[in-house]
């Protein structure tokens, strides 16, 4: 594997470099860093300003193919990218769910009719999404889901249920969820439907995280309702659509997360110098098997992107990559020290590695905890008993 650029990939990134030099200017230059797990709350609107502005200009969407609005864009050049994005310390994204999660899915799996009502407002950043999978008696068992959609003499479909930790459901536009539509139980009778939020049949309730901050949401679908053509897929076969999506998560969505932790490595590392920390040969070591991980990461994604990430290879990229991010939120905490058990002010304002340190307790837990990663890798890949 050469990571090395080639000439066409340097003058990419040298495009790339400049059109962010050009453009982080004026409220887009103060909106640097803003963002991103246990920050989701910090600057929203210039955020979303910022996504149009790179949608206008062709930044979005780039691995999608061009029919579709994409730039058709090489892993590699997505790397590029978002490594130079990190470099700027540009403002993270808010349209994410939809870009990287639900219109992979909708190329894959949606109609024609699909591709051209939603693909469109995703690349312009004009609809934000959420994704409605987990339940209160549905966490990692995705197959266990109660939410329920039947259609009426309309055709249209009425939902009932809840949905919980839904990440940005307080902002978003429209929500795919996973639904049992069927009589068949655990994987049968579930279907994939796409989901208006502004309706009266839709309750968003945020949840107040360890971080003090609330991205995170219950929500209570009670007669919502949504066209009989928003389903993805067949009716009944919500499963396949369900776990393609979850293989877009944790495949080209992968790249842009390490890139991220990258950034927090080295901001670490200056944590280190300024508190002393640095002259402590065990935490110099944690720095340097930290180094060590965040390269093996890296490598491990773009290998594992040469092939589709599906079933036990994103089980495995999940599994590398929530314990890496988990343990670099505890090594920022023994690097601040003492001082990093104290708020900044009342009545719970947390610096960024307090929140570093609290929201990765998460990231073995979403999307699948790494209990259940375990078990698909050794029931699917070392063939061991269920």
């Amino acid at each position: 594997m050469d990571l090395t650029d080639n000439e066409e990939e340097a003058a990419f990134r040298r495009d790339v470099r400049e059109w962010l030099g050009d453009h982080l200017t004026g409220e887009f230059a103060e909106a640097r860093g803003l963002g991103g797990p246990g920050s989701e709350h910090e600057g929203f609107d210039v955020r979303l300003a910022w996504d149009r502005l790179l949608a206008e200009h062709g930044w979005t969407c780039l691995g999608w193919p061009r029919e579709f609005g994409g730039r058709d864009a090489t892993v590699q050049q997505q790397l590029i990218f978002h490594e130079e994005y990190a470099r700027a310390n540009a403002p993270v994204r808010v349209g994410h769910v939809g870009e990287e999660l639900l219109g992979p899915t909708l190329i894959a799996f949606g109609t024609p009719e699909q591709q051209r009502r939603f693909l469109p407002e995703i690349a312009a950043a004009r609809e934000l999404w959420c994704q409605g999978y987990s339940e209160p008696g549905a966490g990692s068992d995705l197959a266990g889901v109660a939410t329920t959609a039947r259609q009426d003499d309309s055709g249209d479909w009425v939902i009932n249920g809840q949905k919980v930790w839904t990440s940005l459901a307080h902002v978003a536009d429209w929500c795919f969820a996973v639904v049992r539509t069927g009589g068949g139980e655990r994987h049968k009778g579930l279907s994939y439907l796409l989901v208006p939020m502004d309706q009266p049949g839709v309750q968003v309730r945020p949840i107040v995280q360890l971080t003090g901050t609330s991205e995170f949401n219950e929500v209570f679908f009670d007669g919502a309702r949504t066209a009989a053509a928003n389903v993805v897929g067949e009716v009944g076969d919500g499963w396949r659509v369900a776990m393609g999506t979850l293989g877009f998560e944790r495949g080209v969505g992968t790249v842009d997360q390490q890139v991220v932790f990258r950034r927090e490595l080295a901001g670490i590392v200056e944590l280190a110098r300024a508190t002393g920390a640095l002259d402590d040969p065990l935490l110099r070591d944690r720095i340097a098997q930290a180094r060590t991980g965040l390269e093996a990461l890296r490598c491990t994604v773009l290998r594992a992107l040469s092939g589709p990430a599906t079933g036990p290879q994103a089980s495995v990229l999940k599994l590398l990559w929530s314990t890496f991010h988990r343990g670099l939120g505890e090594l920022a905490a023994e690097v601040a020290g003492a001082g990093g058990l104290l708020a900044r002010g009342a009545p719970y304002d947390l610096d960024s590695w307090q929140r570093l340190f609290l929201f990765t307790r998460a990231d073995t837990i979403y999307g699948g905890s790494n209990e259940i990663q375990r078990n698909i890798i050794a029931e699917r890949v070392l063939g061991l008993p269920k």
